[in-house]
C-alpha cells in the first residue's frame, strides 16, 4: 500500500539473534505436530491485523476454534499498522503479537535481526506450490522463507472513461496528450520503477545482492531524462494527494494500488475504469512502465512461545478461503493461484490489472535488504531533484553514484 515507502530501521540483540536460531529449528521440528495433530496445536496466540482488516480476519481466525478445540485466537486491530511493524517490535519482541501482519520488503532486516522465525518446513512448501513464483520470492530471504503471502499489491491505473478510452491509456504519451494525470514525483513508491523500465537493477537480479545495484549508468540518466520531461508536459499534474484531484474533476487519471479501488469506484461512478501501467518513452523506444510489486503476508515472532500454533495459526489465515474473503470484504487481492481463478476475482477489472501487473516484465517485488530503509531515504529526492529541476542533467551522473553508494554498504 502507499505506506511501502514508511520503513525505519528498528535496534537488535544478541538474545533475539539467538531466539531465531532457536525458533527456527523448533518451527521445522514442529512441522509434523502442527499439521497433524490438534493436541498438540493448544494455547492463545496473539495477531496483529490492520484496523480494517480486523472484522474479516476475526470471522476467518472461527474456524480455528471448531478444528483445534484448546487454541484461542486473539484478532487485534494494530493501531500503528503493518508499515510499522519493523519498528515496533524491535522495541520488545516479548510484548509484540505472536503473528502479524508485515509487508515484504522489511523481513529481511526482521531476520537478520532474529525477530521473526522462518516458516516450518511443510508450510513453506505449502506456499511454493500454492503461489506464483513471484509471489513466493517476495516472502523469500536467504533461501528461507519468512511470511505466509495473503495478498498482493502493484499499483494500476485508474482512469475517467468519459475522458480516456482503453487505448488511449496504452500510452503515457497519448494519455497525457488528452487528459489531466495527477501523480507525486515525491513518492519513490510510485516513480523509482522508471529505472526498472530503463533497465537497471535493484540489489541484483535477486534483490538481494547489496552490491548490486547499476543506476548510476546510462540507463539511469536516461530515466532522470524522463522525470525532467514530465516537468514540461502541461498535463501532468504534480500533488501530494492525486486522489482529491481525481474527485474534483482536475485530473482524469492517476495511479494507485488495489487498497483505493473502492474509493476511486465512488469518485468515477459509471465513468470508472482500470488498466494496467502504459509504456513510457525512454530514448525514443516504448518501454513498458513498471511498478514495484509488495506482497503482504503474516509473520511469526521467533519470540512467540509456541511456534506450532502460531505458525498453525498464520497458514489458517492465508488459506484460499481466507484470501477470498479478504477479497470479498477489503478488494486485496489473492496470491494463491487457485483463488485467483474465482469467478469474482476474475471478473474484477481492478484484480486483473493488479494480476497483470504483477506478472514479470511489469513488475518487480520490492527487495528485502535492511538497506531499503536508506533506499527509501534517498530515492524520493533524486526522483523529485530531476522533475523539479533542482538536479541538473550535468549533475545526473554524480547524484545517481552518491545514491548508488549510498544503498550498497
Amino acid at each position: 500500500m502507499k505506506s511501502w515507502k514508511k520503513v525505519a530501521l528498528g535496534g537488535a540483540s544478541v538474545l533475539a539473534l539467538a531466539t531465531l536460531a532457536a525458533c527456527g529449528s523448533s518451527a521445522s521440528s514442529n512441522k509434523s505436530s502442527s499439521s497433524s495433530s490438534s493436541d498438540s496445536i493448544k494455547g492463545t496466540v496473539r495477531v496483529y491485523v490492520d484496523t480494517q482488516q480486523k472484522a474479516t480476519y476475526t470471522d476467518v481466525a472461527k474456524g480455528l476454534t471448531s478444528k483445534y478445540p484448546d487454541l484461542k485466537v486473539q484478532i487485534i486491530a494494530n493501531a500503528s499498522g503493518s508499515a510499522n511493524a519493523k519498528t515496533d517490535i524491535a522495541k520488545d519482541p516479548s510484548k509484540y503479537a505472536d503473528v502479524f501482519a508485515v509487508p515484504n520488503d522489511q523481513l529481511g532486516d526482521m531476520a537478520d535481526k532474529g525477530f521473526i522465525s522462518p516458516v516450518a518446513t511443510k508450510f513453506a512448501d505449502e506456499i511454493k506450490n500454492d503461489n506464483s513464483k513471484i509471489t513466493v520470492a517476495g516472502v523469500t530471504y536467504k533461501d528461507k522463507v519468512y511470511a505466509f503471502p495473503k495478498s498482493t499489491e502493484a499499483q494500476v491505473l485508474f482512469y475517467n472513461k468519459s475522458k480516456l478510452s482503453a487505448d488511449d491509456v496504452k500510452s503515457w504519451d497519448t494519455m497525457t496528450s488528452k487528459a489531466v494525470f495527477a501523480t507525486d514525483f515525491t513518492n519513490a513508491y510510485n516513480f523509482y520503477p522508471v529505472f526498472f523500465s530503463a533497465g537497471t537493477q535493484l540489489f541484483g537480479a535477486s534483490g538481494e545482492d547489496v552490491t548490486g545495484t547499476n543506476v548510476a549508468s546510462d540507463k539511469g540518466v536516461t530515466a532522470m531524462k524522463w522525470f525532467a520531461d514530465q516537468k514540461a508536459n502541461k498535463n501532468v499534474m504534480q500533488t501530494s494527494n492525486a486522489l482529491n484531484q481525481l474527485q474534483s474533476g482536475k485530473a482524469d487519471a492517476i495511479i494507485d494500488g488495489p487498497w483505493d479501488t473502492a474509493n476511486i469506484k465512488k469518485i468515477l461512478g459509471d465513468n470508472f475504469a482500470v488498466a494496467p501501467y502504459p509504456t513510457i518513452t525512454l530514448n525514443g523506444e516504448q518501454k513498458q512502465l513498471e511498478a514495484f510489486q509488495g506482497i503482504k503476508g503474516f509473520a511469526v515472532n521467533s519470540a512467540t512461545k509456541d511456534q506450532a500454533a502460531s505458525q498453525t495459526v498464520a497458514q489458517y489465515l492465508t488459506t484460499k478461503a481466507a484470501q477470498l474473503k479478504l477479497f470479498n470484504s477489503q478488494g486485496d487481492v489473492p496470491t494463491n493461484l487457485d483463488a485467483q481463478k474465482d469467478d469474482a476475482v476474475k471478473s474484477s477489472d481492478a484484480t486483473k490489472a493488479v494480476i497483470t501487473m504483477a506478472k514479470e516484465g511489469n513488475s518487480v517485488v520490492m527487495p528485502k535488504l535492511p538497506q531499503m530503509a536508506t533506499f527509501w531515504n534517498n530515492a524520493a529526492p533524486l526522483i523529485n531533484g530531476a522533475y523539479t529541476g533542482s538536479i541538473k542533467a550535468t549533475d545526473y551522473q554524480a547524484q545517481l553514484q552518491k545514491f548508488q553508494d549510498s544503498i550498497s554498504k
